[in-house]
């Protein structure tokens, strides 16, 4: 998910006044809004415009602990007139679900019988419930406590991790294979918490994008998922990866296309300075981890189109594009042109209503005839500004809503039937 600030909610009162909200004539109207939209661009185009109308929750790995918080889900959604969950089955480079090639949910060691994904299918789609698998994909541990589990990606192969530029010439001297590689990396991350939320894989390592479509091709392969959600794929700023490996690779990458000039001045500036061939060529080592991200994508959707074919590839992405580009180096726009996206899904989790129409507006113009899942982030706003925005989206033409979290939602003082009396006063009463 996008980092945010803190939650705004006031805690204490933050459904009290749902009740009042449920009279008022504003959210009748909302509530009586259609199940059908109809999308603006594909209408223009001639298509089909008639669509079902998604009604999501991005569900967290801790409610897929156990058999009952599951179920308490379910029932939850399916009060509130929601018709899709998305559930995060690869957290942090681990599964929840019963996968081979990377270690199952220290959470779940207790429970060697229970599969979580698995359980959650059974139970959502005897309900009338879609479920997308939700993948973190570049976010792979956080810093604080590292995986215990040796089999993880971060030992296995710490030459994917990403480098920030600050670092760059000190863990060049570092063997990579060495604990005090990720140990290093461990520390810088924890003391920049506010930028980075833990260690990620870099996508311009070959190696590393096979490993992501292999976890995720398995998934899809063994599990009936209605979709695959990809979430933190993307840079976790403009200053990664810097480390050794994706250096040396953007090095051998541009080599061929320089002049002799060019070659005898990057090679005079490495030796005093590790980033030399990113800061001579600034645009070619931008589009060198653009490029990078963007062959991840296609190698995850190949993947997941051929374990199943009719399985939608869904991204949650930085909602403006200039800024998911340039910072982010996620190029969502080119991701839609060459056709790598299902569905789009903008994290416009922005408190103010000017602004969520405008990213979403941006975004459903861009994505033409892709759907559009408007993202709202609920866990920051009132009751009242959430269904400002669920309204707004419906009204802009959007496919759908996808509300972060049900997870936060639900947390104290609110329950699960806060938020089904939530998804009722939205949607109308309880179809999904």
């Amino acid at each position: 998910m996008l980092r945010t600030t803190p939650p705004v909610v006031a805690r204490a009162a933050f459904w009290l006044t749902l009740a009042s909200l449920c009279v008022t004539t504003s959210f009748r109207e909302v509530a009586a809004a259609p199940q059908q939209t109809v999308a603006p661009a594909t209408a223009a185009a001639g298509l089909s415009t008639t669509t079902v109308e998604t009604r999501a929750l991005w569900v967290t790995r801790t409610t897929l602990t156990s058999p009952e918080s599951i179920r308490q889900l379910v029932s939850a959604a399916t009060a509130g007139g929601f018709n899709t969950l998305v559930v995060q089955v690869r957290g942090r480079g681990d599964s929840y679900y019963n996968g081979t090639v990377e270690p199952r949910a220290s959470e779940l060691a207790a429970k060697p019988a229970f599969d979580p994904l698995a359980t959650v299918l059974e139970d959502a789609h005897a309900a009338g419930l879609k479920v997308h698998a939700w993948v973190a994909v570049n976010l792979v541990s956080n810093s604080v406590s590292l995986p215990s589990a040796r089999e993880h990606v971060i030992y296995r192969a710490p030459e994917w991790l990403m480098v920030p530029l600050e670092l760059a010439a000190e863990m060049k001297k570092v063997d990579v294979r060495s604990p005090a590689y990720i140990g290093r990396l461990a520390r810088w991350t924890r003391a920049h918490a506010a930028e980075v939320e833990g260690l990620y894989t870099s996508p311009v390592h070959p190696g590393a994008q096979a490993h992501v479509a292999a976890v995720v091709g398995e998934l899809v392969e063994k599990y009936a998922v209605d979709g695959v959600h990809l979430d933190y794929v993307r840079f976790p700023n403009e200053k990664f990866d810097y480390s050794p490996a994706a250096l040396e690779l953007f090095k051998t990458t541009i080599l061929p296309d320089l002049t002799d000039k060019e070659r005898r001045a990057a090679a005079a500036r490495e030796v005093l300075d590790p980033a030399a061939y990113p800061n001579l060529f600034p645009e070619r080592w931008d589009e060198f981890r653009r490029s990078g991200l963007t062959e991840l994508v296609v190698k995850v959707r190949a993947a997941v189109k051929s374990a199943r074919p009719g399985t939608i590839v869904s991204a949650a992405v930085v909602p403006d594009a200039r800024q998911a580009n340039d910072s982010r180096l996620q190029d969502w726009r080119g991701w839609l042109d060459q056709s790598l996206l299902d569905v789009l899904c903008p994290m416009a989790y922005t408190t103010d209503a000017g602004v969520f129409a405008q990213q979403i507006t941006a975004a459903r113009d861009y994505a033409g005839n892709v759907p559009v899942w408007a993202g709202i982030g609920a866990y920051r706003l009132t009751p009242a500004q959430t269904l400002q925005h669920i309204a707004a989206a419906r009204k802009l033409g959007a496919g759908g809503v996808i509300l972060f979290s049900y997870d936060a939602l639900i947390a104290p003082p609110n329950s699960a039937g806060s938020l089904s009396e939530l998804g009722r006063t939205a949607f109308g009463a309880g179809s999904h």
